[in-house]
């Protein structure tokens, strides 16, 4: 199960990929990087998360410039996976963000999260103020956990129907 998120951008698709490859860029909106991604492991660090943000291991599963990203952040079991996709159409290219989530009913705060990071890259590519934290939370909370309850309520009940017709639904 995933969080998707998506933005559009009215660059080429080769500009919008430096805010996810070059540490200066992706510094504008959610965090930098030390290493070389091309040896597969790199360290992060969130720096919308305060000063004591700490340094996670980055092991990068797939790189296909500038397509797609694939990585997973931090320390087995609590590893958050994680992957970016860009496709580019008529000028313009989407980025599609994803997150692999443990558990749906618990997952809301990583939605919101993922939400105001998402508009950060959007304001830092656009050149404009960056959103404030305030106004999506607690302000989206409801929103999600909603989302994520009736994510939850329909997958237990396609898998008991799955169950129940002897399927592997």
């Amino acid at each position: 199960m995933y969080v998707v998120l998506d933005r559009i951008f009215k660059s080429p698709i080769e500009e919008v990929w430096t805010y996810f490859s070059r540490s200066p860029r992706l510094a504008l909106w959610v965090g930098e990087y030390t290493g070389t991604g091309s040896t597969g492991a790199v360290k992060f660090r969130m720096n919308a998360e305060g000063d004591d943000a700490e340094w996670e291991n980055v092991a990068v599963m797939l790189c296909e410039a500038p397509h797609r990203l694939h990585v997973d952040v931090g320390k087995a079991p609590d590893s958050l996976v994680m992957f970016v996709h860009l496709t580019e159409a008529s000028g313009h290219t989407t980025v599609t963000f994803g997150q692999r989530l443990r558990s749906v009913s618990t997952s809301a705060d990583y939605c919101i999260g993922w939400d105001y990071y998402l508009d950060r890259l959007v304001a830092a590519h656009d050149g404009k103020p960056m959103p404030k934290w305030d106004d999506y939370y607690p302000a989206m909370r409801d929103h999600y956990e909603t989302l994520c309850r009736e994510l939850d309520h329909d997958l237990r009940a396609e898998h008991q129907t799955a169950q129940r017709d002897g399927t592997t639904g």
